[in-house]
């Protein structure tokens, strides 16, 4: 059997990849908090507006409910992190669902503006490097790194429901 296909040989794989999403999220996070810094908000703040902004990039713009969840807040935290965001003029909510009581956050021109300014540097060189490998490549690593996800979060809503 290849060396890389033995328990300690995957266990230890899985350990390496682990340590470099480690980095990487430690990373992420600081580019985050020094975006925040930018912003002039909590990095909480400018994490909920960076997702609020990657939903809506994405076609499936978030409602306050879901956004929660995403970055694990009570709603009244939620209510207050949004309010903050709104009077600084980065985000809006509105209600553009048929059900009226859903309502939908969009982040405003100027945050757009500042977060393409902000990540400008880092995201033409990560693309760069992405550049550099095969699509189907980086189609199966997006693959793996969604499915290992899965594991962890079908252990942590387990866990939360037996808590």
């Amino acid at each position: 059997m290849e060396e890389s296909m033995t328990p300690d040989g995957v266990a230890a794989q899985r350990e390496r990849l682990a340590e470099e999403l480690r980095a990487y999220g430690a990373s992420f996070t600081e580019l985050g908090r020094r975006f925040a810094v930018t912003l002039g908000v909590h990095s909480t703040d400018a994490f909920a507006l960076l997702e609020i902004a990657s939903a809506e990039e994405s076609g499936t713009p978030l409602s306050p409910a879901l956004l929660s969840r995403r970055i694990s807040l009570t709603s009244g935290a939620m209510t207050t992190l949004l309010n903050r965001l709104e009077r600084a003029g980065y985000i809006s909510r509105s209600r553009e669902h048929s059900d009226r009581r859903i309502v939908t956050l969009r982040s405003s021109a100027q945050a757009k503006e500042l977060a393409r300014s902000f990540f400008e540097s880092v995201n033409s060189r990560q693309d760069a490097i992405l550049a550099e490998h095969p699509p189907e490549l980086l189609d199966r690593l997006q693959g793996i790194l969604a499915q290992l996800r899965a594991t962890m979060d079908a252990d942590l809503r387990t866990e939360h429901s037996e808590g």
